[in-house]
C-alpha cells in the first residue's frame, strides 16, 4: 500500500480541525512536537490503495511569526517532511487567508487549497470564482463545507492523484529566495479582486451589528457576567439528578462488590481498605464531577464555536493590559471555570514565557467545578431561605466569582511588579465570524476530549488518596484514630482564621479532589471510618452548628475554597507544563497564602462588631 503524508495548515479559526476529524475520525491521537509543550493531532485514514497520515498544523497567520504555534507550523513545512500541503481557507473572509497561501506558494508546489465554509459563503451571498482561483494560484482549489462534509471525497481523490504525479515537495530555490510581505499583499489583493462577488452590500453586516453590543465599553462586560452566570445555573440546575443517580448506581454496586470479596475470602482490612477507602472515594468523585464537566464544557464550547469567546478576550484585555499581562488570560482564566488543569494546558495559547507563568501562576483563583458543590452546598445551608434559592444561589456565586476575578488581576499585578517584571506584550486578536455550532460535534468532543480526560486524571489521584483517608480514620493510638490527631494538631491555626482544624484537614486531604472536602468534613465530625453522604441540606446544617459551625465559619470556608492550593491533578498539569519545582510549589503557595491571610482579615472583622 502507498504511503503519503499531509499537513493540514491555515489560519486560526478556518474550520481546520472540523476537515481533520472528517477526514480522520476516531483514528488520530495526541501528543507534543519533540521539545516543545504544543500540541499536535495525527490521523490516518484509506483511499484506494493509499495509506494517508494527515498532521494537523497549529493555526498560522505567516510563516515568519514569533508566536511558538507559528514557528512550528513554518517549521515542519520547511522542513519537508509532508508529501502534500492542504491549506485552508475561509470562504466568508478569503482575503485575509490568500496571504499565508501565496507564501506557502511561493515555498513549494505541493498545496491543495480547501476554500471551507462555502455554505457559509453562501448566506452571506459570497461568489467564489474557484476555477479562476485555482488558475490564478496554479494550485488545484476544492470548495467545501467540512462540517457537512461536502467536498471531502473530491480532497481524497485530489491527494490522491497528488501522489501519483509525483510531485517532488519543497523547491530549493524557492526557500532560498524572498519576496517583501507587502508584495503578497497586493498579490492577494488582486486576485481576490477577480476571484470574489459580494451580493451584499456588505456581508459581515450582521458581525458587526452583533460586535457593536458584545464588545462595547457599556454592555460588553455585563453581558459577559450574565452569559457566565447562565452557564453556572444551567450547569448547577442540571447536574443534581444526572449525579443522584450516578451515586444510587454506585451504592447499589456495592453489596456485590463485598460479596464477591467475601467470596474471596478477602479480610476485614483488605474489604475496608478497598470498599470503604478506594471504591467510595473514587465513586463520590465521579458521581459529583461528572455531571457538572458533561453540562459545563459543552456549554463553553458551544460558546466558543460560535465566535463569542474572542469577544470576551476583547473585552477584558483592557485590564490585563493594565495590570502588564496578556488578554490571552481571560481565555485561560475562563477555562479554570471548568477546570483548573485544562486552563493551565491551555495557556500554551500565551506566547511570553513571562505572562504564561502569571497566568499559570494565577489561573487557581477562579473556582473550578469541583469546588462548586462546596460553595453551593454552604451557600443554600447559611444564606438561602424559601424557594427563590436558585436564583438566590447564582446570584451569590457570581459574587464569588468576580471576586476570584479581582484577585486574578490584583494578583497579576503584583507578580508583573515583583518577580516577573515586564511590559505586556501585544497580541493580534482575530474576531472571527459569528457561525451556528454544530451541537452534535460540540457534545461528543467535549465530553471526550476533556471531561472524560480531566475525569480520568482525578480518578487517578482520588483513589490513593481514599486509601490514605481510610487508613487514618481506622488506625488508633490510645484510642484516637490517626484522623483525630491531625486535626487535634491543626484546630489552633484553623480557629485563628476562623475554621477549625477539622476544615483544615479536610482541605488538606482534598488535595486529590476538591470534591470530597464536605464528606471527609462529615466524617470526622461523626467519627466514621468511611466517607458518608448527608440525607439532606437541613441534617447538614444541624450537624456543623452543633460543631461550632457560625455564618462566618461558612464565610471563612467559602472563601478556603475559592482561595487556596490548586488540586492534584492542577499541580501534576503544572509541572508537565513549567518542568519546574519551583514554579509548581509557587503555584501551590501563592492562592493558598491569598486565602489564608483573607480567612484570617474576615474573622478578625467580624470579631470586632460582634
Amino acid at each position: 500500500m502507498k504511503e503519503i503524508k499531509i499537513a493540514l495548515a491555515g489560519n486560526p479559526n478556518v474550520g481546520k480541525s472540523t476537515l481533520f476529524n472528517a477526514l480522520t475520525g476516531l483514528s488520530q491521537h495526541t501528543g507534543n512536537w519533540a521539545g516543545k509543550t504544543v500540541d499536535n493531532a495525527v490521523g490516518t485514514f484509506t483511499y484506494k490503495d493509499c495509506l494517508c497520515t494527515a498532521v494537523d498544523l497549529p493555526g498560522t497567520y505567516s510563516l515568519v511569526s514569533p508566536n511558538a504555534d507559528e514557528r512550528i507550523t513554518e517549521a515542519y513545512i520547511r522542513s519537508g517532511e509532508a508529501d502534500i500541503i492542504v491549506l485552508v481557507a475561509d470562504a466568508t473572509c478569503l482575503l485575509r487567508n490568500l496571504t499565508l497561501i501565496l507564501q506557502l506558494k511561493h515555498l513549494t508546489d505541493d498545496i491543495i487549497v480547501c476554500v471551507n465554509l462555502m455554505d457559509e459563503a453562501e448566506k452571506k451571498r459570497i461568489c467564489i470564482d474557484t476555477q479562476l482561483l485555482s488558475e490564478l494560484l496554479h494550485a488545484p482549489v476544492i470548495p467545501m463545507a467540512a462540517r457537512a462534509k461536502d467536498g471531502i471525497e473530491e480532497l481524497k481523490q485530489c491527494i490522491y492523484t497528488f501522489k501519483c504525479a509525483d510531485i517532488s515537495t519543497i523547491d530549493e530555490k524557492k526557500r532560498a529566495s524572498t519576496i517583501e510581505a507587502q508584495d503578497f499583499v497586493a498579490q492577494a489583493e488582486e486576485i481576490y479582486r477577480q476571484c470574489v462577488t459580494n451580493n451584499a452590500c456588505d456581508p459581515h453586516a450582521m458581525d458587526r451589528r452583533l460586535d457593536r453590543i458584545v464588545t462595547s465599553r457599556l454592555l460588553g462586560i455585563p453581558i459577559m457576567l450574565m452569559l457566565l452566570v447562565l452557564i453556572f445555573w444551567i450547569t448547577i440546575a442540571g447536574a443534581n439528578y444526572p449525579s443522584m443517580l450516578l451515586s444510587d448506581l454506585f451504592t447499589a454496586i456495592e453489596p456485590k462488590l463485598r460479596a464477591l470479596l467475601f467470596h474471596l475470602n478477602a479480610t476485614p482490612v483488605v474489604e475496608g481498605a478497598l470498599i470503604d477507602g478506594i471504591y467510595k472515594t473514587l465513586t463520590w468523585v465521579i458521581s459529583v464531577m461528572l455531571p457538572p464537566m458533561a453540562i459545563f464544557f459543552p456549554l463553553f464550547t458551544l460558546l466558543e464555536d460560535f465566535g463569542y469567546l474572542p469577544r470576551v478576550a476583547f473585552n477584558m484585555d483592557r485590564a490585563f493590559q493594565k495590570c502588564r499581562s496578556c488578554g490571552k488570560q481571560c481565555l485561560t482564566m475562563m477555562m479554570g471555570f471548568g477546570c483548573n488543569a485544562c486552563a493551565i494546558i491551555g495557556c500554551r495559547i500565551i506566547d511570553s514565557p513571562r505572562e504564561r507563568l502569571i497566568a499559570i501562576l494565577t489561573n487557581s483563583f477562579v473556582p473550578c467545578n469541583g469546588r462548586f458543590p462546596t460553595l453551593i452546598a454552604l451557600s443554600l445551608i447559611f444564606f438561602v431561605s424559601g424557594g427563590a434559592s436558585g436564583l438566590i444561589v447564582g446570584l451569590m456565586l457570581s459574587r464569588f466569582i468576580l471576586l476570584g476575578i479581582a484577585m486574578t488581576l490584583l494578583v497579576s499585578r503584583l507578580l508583573s511588579q515583583t518577580i516577573l517584571k515586564g511590559m505586556p506584550s501585544s497580541f493580534t486578536l482575530e474576531l472571527p465570524p459569528y457561525r451556528m455550532p454544530k451541537v452534535r460535534d460540540v457534545v461528543v468532543h467535549s465530553l471526550l476530549d476533556r471531561a472524560l480526560f480531566v475525569l480520568g486524571r482525578a480518578a487517578l489521584v482520588a483513589a490513593p488518596a481514599g486509601l490514605l483517608i481510610w487508613i487514618l480514620a481506622n488506625f488508633y493510638i490510645g484510642g484516637s484514630s490517626l484522623l483525630d490527631y491531625c486535626t487535634g494538631f491543626l484546630d489552633p491555626f484553623g480557629k485563628a482564621i476562623g475554621l477549625d482544624g477539622v476544615i483544615i484537614m479536610a482541605f488538606l486531604l482534598g488535595f486529590p479532589a476538591n470534591e470530597i472536602v464536605v464528606p471527609i468534613i462529615l466524617m470526622t465530625y461523626l467519627s466514621q471510618g468511611y466517607l458518608i453522604e448527608f440525607e439532606s441540606l437541613a441534617d447538614l446544617k444541624d450537624l456543623l452548628i452543633c460543631n461550632g459551625w457560625t455564618q462566618i465559619t461558612a464565610v471563612c470556608t467559602m472563601l478556603l475554597c475559592l482561595f487556596h492550593f490548586p488540586c492534584g491533578t492542577t499541580c501534576f498539569t503544572i509541572y508537565k507544563e513549567t518542568q519546574s519545582f519551583k514554579w509548581t510549589l509557587a503555584s501551590f503557595l501563592i492562592p493558598a497564602c491569598c486565602g489564608i491571610t483573607l480567612c484570617f482579615f474576615v474573622y478578625r472583622t467580624a470579631a470586632i462588631f460582634t
